[in-house]
């Protein structure tokens, strides 16, 4: 009896290690629980839904190596993480980056506004090449050592190579001054 319930219990875990982890569902947008970034895999740390003005923008999730409750945690440690926006309407590129500038504004102080002006000329050609953003497009923020990676629909679109310009990229969704407190707290995990 003993070692039938010893190798029952011995399949259950098998059978869990062994089965597909479900992706998560937010306003008929399927989340990846894991990602893959370079030779990282990131696990699916929390997931949201931005709203403006009551209309639906888009869908945000956050990977990280590891998952994290911790805001400046998330911010501050070096290594891979990465944001998937996945739009939920058209937004042009000058629209989105403006609502981009506005939350590194809303973080950062004036003088930190001035060292991550390289950064953001970068970002601003970035942004103005895309065109607009279609619903159902992804945006992807890969967020790293080699500072801020920007694909669309997995395409790369450009790169700021400024690891601090990375992480000030993470404190509009995860500053003090969040672009959506709720969508803070659903990313966080909590």
């Amino acid at each position: 009896m003993i070692q039938r319930l010893w190798c029952f219990s011995l399949w259950v875990l098998v059978a869990g290690v062994c089965l597909p982890v479900q992706a998560m569902e937010l306003a008929g947008v399927n989340v990846d629980e894991r990602v893959h970034v370079g030779n990282a895999e990131l696990v699916l740390n929390g997931a949201g839904l931005r709203t403006r003005l009551m209309f639906k923008v888009y869908v945000a999730a956050l990977y990280l190596p590891h998952r994290s409750s911790i805001a400046e945690d998330i911010i501050g440690k070096a290594g891979s993480r990465r944001v998937v926006l996945k739009m939920l309407r058209d937004v042009d590129g000058d629209t989105l980056l403006g609502a981009l500038k506005e939350g590194l504004r809303d973080n950062h102080s004036t003088a930190q506004m001035q060292a991550l002006q390289a950064g953001l000329g970068e970002l601003t050609r970035v942004f103005q090449s895309v065109g607009t953003a279609k619903t159902g497009d992804s945006v992807v923020l890969d967020i790293g050592p080699e500072g801020l990676v920007v694909a669309i629909n997995g395409t790369l679109r450009g790169q700021v190579a400024d690891e601090a310009f990375g992480r000030a990229m993470l404190k509009i969704w995860l500053g003090e001054k969040p672009v959506d407190s709720s969508l803070k707290k659903a990313l966080l995990g909590v």
